[in-house]
């Protein structure tokens, strides 16, 4: 069990990928964070960006001498190897995961680090995740059976332990987790390099202790810029969950692991057909279609050998 005394404080870890137009903003937001400069540090995590990501974060560090950030390249490509290296490098026993184009709320440290330091059996949390349309409104497709595609999460305004079916696991986008059980668990799966680690970590944790929350107040507003609402985009990202998620149940559950999977995209495919059938019948034709859409590409990547990444 963690101890109070050794929350410290908090290592911020932001991995980033040619995200020019949104990690500035994310860093500003941690820039404003009402956790006093001493009890946080930022560690940036370029994993190998080709656009103005990396000047834009050393600017950042030149204009904010009072702040611990620190900057590194992982030239290893995938999302498991950055969050990996910030584990690797972090100073503080609290390990705070959030995406290169989230922004906190100003409460968003000060709020994690004193219900982890209120909950001594506390292992992890998972904040709110709240979607804004940076360049558009919020297409006419979506619904909340696509949450998921948005990294929406939002299970109310009271802290409560994860507990599935009913609530599924943080998100990549605003996670946290002790350094030590990151460390007892081996750290992230550097096999699932894009979808599926943040599931797999909380697997993997959750076994050690179940003790991991929502806390609704460690809230971020997460970027959903045009190019991610295109089709090809949406198919990509679905295909690539499929692919990772045969990965992560081949590893964690073997062969037998496969086939219950297997068998519960099928059904999923096949209720998502019905869905598509009642909003037709309600005039939402548009929406049932990106429903089943949705769970037609995660079927297919599933059974392909291997999907686009980057």
């Amino acid at each position: 069990m963690e101890g109070p005394a050794r929350y410290s404080g908090i290592s911020v870890v932001v991995c980033t990928y040619n995200r020019q137009k949104f990690i500035g903003k994310a860093l500003e937001c941690l820039a404003g964070q009402t956790l006093p400069p001493d009890q946080f540090e930022i560690l940036i995590i370029d994993n190998n960006s080709t656009d103005q990501t990396a000047a834009i974060s050393r600017d950042f560090i030149q204009r904010h001498p009072r702040l611990k950030v620190r900057y590194f390249l992982e030239t290893q490509k995938g999302l498991s190897f950055a969050r990996n290296r910030g584990l690797q490098e972090a100073s503080f026993p609290i390990i705070t995961y959030i995406d290169d184009d989230a922004e906190a709320v100003p409460v968003f440290l000060e709020t994690i680090l004193l219900f982890m330091q209120s909950h001594p059996g506390a292992v992890g949390i998972g904040g709110r995740i709240i979607p804004k349309y940076s360049e558009s409104e919020e297409p006419a497709w979506m619904s909340k059976y696509l949450n998921g595609f948005v990294g929406r999460l939002d299970y109310g305004g009271e802290a409560r332990q994860f507990q599935q079916p009913a609530m599924k696991y943080p998100a990549g986008c605003n996670m946290t987790y002790t350094a030590s059980v990151l460390k007892k668990v081996g750290g992230f799966n550097n096999q699932l390099t894009f979808r599926s680690d943040d599931k797999h970590i909380y697997y993997v944790v959750s076994k050690v202790s179940p003790e991991v929350y929502f806390v609704p107040e460690a809230t971020v507003y997460h970027n959903i810029d045009q190019a991610r609402l295109q089709p090809d985009s949406f198919r990509k990202l679905f295909l690539k969950t499929g692919n990772e998620e045969k990965i992560r149940v081949r590893l964690e559950e073997g062969r037998m692991g496969w086939w219950k999977k297997l068998v519960e995209f099928t059904a999923k495919l096949g209720a998502s057909l019905g869905l598509y059938l009642l909003y037709v019948l309600k005039g939402q034709g548009i929406k049932g279609r990106y429903v089943f859409l949705s769970q037609w590409y995660t079927w297919k990547g599933f059974m392909k050998a291997d999907v686009f990444v980057r």
